[in-house]
């Protein structure tokens, strides 16, 4: 037992501590609220210029990163391969043959072809009926 008479007590410390030449993460500076806002509308300055010359009026009232990944709305992209351009052109054709193709249907139509798809299917997809009655 006499192993165990002298034990330290307190809580564990950490390795590199400040005092010991551990690492100080510096404070990022704050900017000042007219930079901010001065570069925010050479941003917008630049998007509507670029949109300008496309031939793409932006939606009012829109901001000026909310549609960043919409296929739809990328234009003509200098930083993009050709790779991705293709990818983003058979994207959009395949939306617009996927609304194409829902628009010719009805909500009666769909319901119509849920129900035969339903009746088409044998009794032991039925729900069981549990309790009395």
């Amino acid at each position: 037992m006499a192993d165990y008479d002298c034990r330290p007590g307190g809580s564990l410390k950490f390795k590199g501590g400040v005092a010991d030449g551990g690492i100080v993460k510096k404070k990022k500076k704050s900017k000042s609220r007219s930079q901010v806002e001065d570069s925010q509308d050479r941003e917008r300055q630049r998007d509507k210029h670029r949109l300008g010359s496309e031939g793409v009026d932006p939606a009012p009232g829109s901001a000026s990163g909310s549609n960043r990944g919409s296929p739809a709305l990328s234009g003509k992209n200098d930083k993009k391969t050709e790779a991705e351009r293709r990818f983003e052109e058979v994207q959009r054709r395949r939306l617009q043959a996927k609304v194409a193709r829902h628009a010719r249907k009805t909500h009666k139509d769909r319901v119509n072809e849920l129900n035969a798809k339903l009746e088409a299917l044998s009794e032991h997809h039925d729900i069981p009926k549990v309790g009395p009655g």
